[in-house]
């Protein structure tokens, strides 16, 4: 199925380049792969290398690279928990920045992986809100 028919919903509400990266590197995985949840992981990663979630979409990192240790090593032979998108590789200060956005309480007595985990369930919480917001709404 092309990317552009199953893209995530946080990565409709996103930069077309960060739709982009989606849809070209999970085609490509299709091919590679076939449809299904290795193909998403591999277009994920892609996304993670230049955009962090914040909220309940994408927006572009500082800096190009992996997001975390698991980004890092990769390969499908280990299988370790991701941040969810958060940078956890970023600054103590920038992961401050995004708590401050998504007005994570707390946030300036947190050391950098509880601001990971905040920013993380944080943007679990908006995701789940709009997505439930776009249901009500039909879509």
């Amino acid at each position: 199925m092309p990317g552009r028919e199953v893209l995530p919903s946080t990565l409709r509400r996103s930069p077309e380049k960060a739709q982009r990266t989606w849809e070209k590197t999970h085609d490509s995985a299709v091919e590679t792969y076939g449809e299904g949840e290795r193909a998403h992981r591999t277009a994920f990663a892609a996304v993670k290398h230049e955009f962090e979630k914040v909220g309940d979409h994408w927006e572009p990192k500082g800096r190009k690279g992996p997001s975390d240790r698991q980004a890092a090593g990769g390969g499908p032979a280990r299988r370790a928990p991701t941040a969810g998108g958060v940078d956890a590789n970023a600054t103590k200060d920038h992961l401050m920045e995004v708590a401050k956005k998504l007005d994570v309480p707390g946030r300036s007595r947190m050391t950098k992986p509880e601001l990971v985990e905040a920013i993380e369930k944080a943007n679990t919480r908006q995701t789940t809100k709009t997505r439930e917001k776009a249901k009500a709404r039909g879509r």
